[in-house]
């Protein structure tokens, strides 16, 4: 493609709103262009990319077993509603009306779609294993769209759903996938590293994200530093250091005036934070029932330790969480800042975390204004319903890995991709069952796996950059290589050769973005480094009286220059080389 009639505007500055490197440099080397918040235009090099990376997808699939099929974007709403997923996204979930009254949605996933396909058609155990996947729009309303692909409103997903009889194949094709997105993030140029993961709105009893490490990232990871233990802070389990063994001592009452806080009861008590039991007051709602009432909720954590809300819905069975308000505490005679699990009203429930059932002799409300016990221990004082002693606290760097005697540390990462262990909770919605080998009816076990590919093509690009622009791994780099001709207009001979040298990398299989324009040596190098292809191949008048041309790889510092005669296939044989570690 020669550039003097390609559609390509480079970018001097990168706009103010665009704060990560990836963002800045995607639009500043005309691979996106905004349209407005959430919603990206690819011109012609960043579709290039997109369509690349696509393919490594598909052929990373059909290589796993999948089957490629496509599915509507627009879905009645009903199935949402039967799923139960219309409540659990909420306003992430783009509905519209048709003009016969219809509701409807924008698909922010399939697994409904999908389900209800296979219901439909699958008959008998002959049928299965079945992996079904597509690379389709999504929509979903993001309230706070940011970092240029990172959350977008409109994107392409990978997504793919397994269909199998039993828990043992769910294994085969969940592993399967879990290989596939491997390669496909090693093809791809892409570091990432596998981390449990709260399985969130899409549900399933046990998922896992595939995360690109980087301080831009929306996400914090636990992991450990000495085995491969790695979390979502969402999920992330962590090993308590056990409370100092004590005998019970009696239990106390102590005037703590103005004392509504961790630090403070510390500071006045003269104890340390894990010496302490903090509450947290919430009230539970019901996501799927707005006019049900509100259930109050009293959740106790050693004070050093903070709660994970997550955790907490995830006991609840997806039940939402808020606040406690003053007035309601008192509906309900807790004292809000003293509040104690001790005597507490029996319409509250209370949930504790593990730490807090072996912990001696701790710091607790009495649920009297200024006025908190020593002493305080579970079992002799109080006590929760059967099930409610629950992980519920948040992980954080210094505690104890759950796996081994490492320590467990924090990073920033963008969840990439996502496969998850769904089971039956779709199947049996849709009535997804086959006849197995016995005749007799047998529900589907489901797994589902998705993967964003702009943030793959976002996070390529902020893995692989430096000070000077986009250096595109080969396997998704929109050219091979970026032919530059300098003072083409002054000199006819060089003109031709350079014409000539096009056609004959073009022959090789090599694809070739030639810089044609009547622009300066600067102007040309400049724009070739901002747009980061592999390989730059420069002709010049010089260079051509020396019967050379001048080859240099994005990534080294200097140019190295080649006989003319042999440069075609020196270029075809350092690309495949490139290419070589990422299939």
């Amino acid at each position: 493609m020669k550039m003097s009639r390609y559609f390509l505007h480079t970018l001097r500055e990168a706009p103010a709103e665009a704060e990560t490197a990836s963002h800045q440099l995607l639009l500043r080397a005309a691979c996106i262009d905004q349209l407005m918040a959430g919603s990206y235009t690819y011109q012609p090099l960043g579709w290039r990319v997109k369509r690349k990376v696509e393919e490594i997808v598909r052929e990373e699939m059909d290589r796993a077993g999948g089957i490629e099929i496509h599915m509507p974007a627009l879905q009645p709403l009903d199935i949402w509603e039967q799923s139960g997923r219309a409540d659990a996204l909420g306003e992430t979930l783009f509905r519209l009306t048709d003009q016969r009254d219809r509701s409807l949605a924008l698909g922010a996933t399939h697994e409904e779609v999908v389900t209800k396909l296979v219901a439909d058609h699958a008959r008998s155990y002959r049928d299965l294993p079945l992996t079904l996947y597509q690379i389709q729009t999504k929509f979903r309303d993001e309230a706070r769209p940011r970092g240029g692909l990172v959350r977008v409103r409109e994107f392409t997903m990978k997504d793919a759903y397994s269909f199998d009889l039993d828990e043992a194949g769910l294994d085969v094709s969940y592993d399967a996938m879990f290989e596939a997105y491997k390669r496909i993030f090693a093809r791809c140029g892409v570091p990432v590293i596998p981390v449990e993961a709260d399985s969130g709105a899409i549900g399933g009893k046990d998922s896992r994200e595939f995360m690109f490490v980087t301080e831009i990232g929306e996400d914090t990871i636990v992991r450990c530093d000495t085995c491969d233990y790695a979390a979502n802070t969402e999920k992330a389990e962590f090993r308590r250091v056990p409370s100092p063994e004590a005998a019970a001592a009696d239990r106390e009452e102590v005037s703590t005036p103005d004392t509504k806080t961790i630090e403070a009861l510390t500071a006045l008590l003269g104890v340390t934070a894990a010496q302490t039991a903090k509450a947290v007051l919430y009230m539970s709602t019901d996501p799927h029932d707005e006019s049900a009432p509100a259930l109050p909720l009293f959740v106790v954590v050693r004070g050093d330790m903070q709660v994970n809300e997550i955790k907490i819905r995830n006991h609840l069975h997806g039940r939402g969480l808020r606040a406690m308000t003053e007035s309601e505490a008192e509906r309900y005679g807790i004292v809000a800042g003293y509040a104690s699990p001790i005597g507490i009203d029996a319409s509250v429930r209370v949930i504790a975390d593990v730490a807090i059932e072996h912990a001696s002799n701790l710091v607790a409300g009495a649920n009297k204004a200024g006025t908190h016990f020593r002493n305080v221990n579970y079992g002799r004082d109080w006590r929760v319903q059967d099930g409610d002693i629950i992980d519920c606290a948040n992980a954080e760097a210094g505690y104890g890995c759950p796996r081994c005697d490492g320590t467990l540390g924090t990073v920033r990462g963008i969840e990439m991709g996502h496969v998850f262990r769904l089971g039956r909770i779709y199947s049996e919605v849709f009535g997804a069952r086959v006849l197995d080998e016995a005749g007799e009816q047998r529900t589907a076990v489901m797994g589902c796996y998705g993967i964003g590919v702009e943030r793959i093509v976002s996070a390529s690009v902020e893995a692989n950059h430096d000070e000077k622009g986009i250096m595109w791994p080969a396997s998704v780099a929109p050219f091979d290589v970026h032919l530059v001709g300098l003072g083409l207009g002054r000199d006819a001979d060089l003109a031709a050769d350079a014409d000539a040298l096009y056609a004959e990398l073009t022959a090789a299989g090599l694809q070739v973005l030639f810089d044609d324009r009547d622009d300066s040596p600067g102007v040309k190098f400049n724009d070739a480094d901002l747009i980061g292809l592999p390989l730059r191949v420069t002709v010049s008048s010089r260079n051509q009286k020396a019967g050379v041309v001048e080859v240099q790889a994005r990534s080294a510092s200097e140019a190295t220059q080649i006989a003319r005669a042999e440069v075609v296939a020196h270029l075809r044989d350092t690309h495949a080389a490139m290419l070589a570690p990422l299939r």
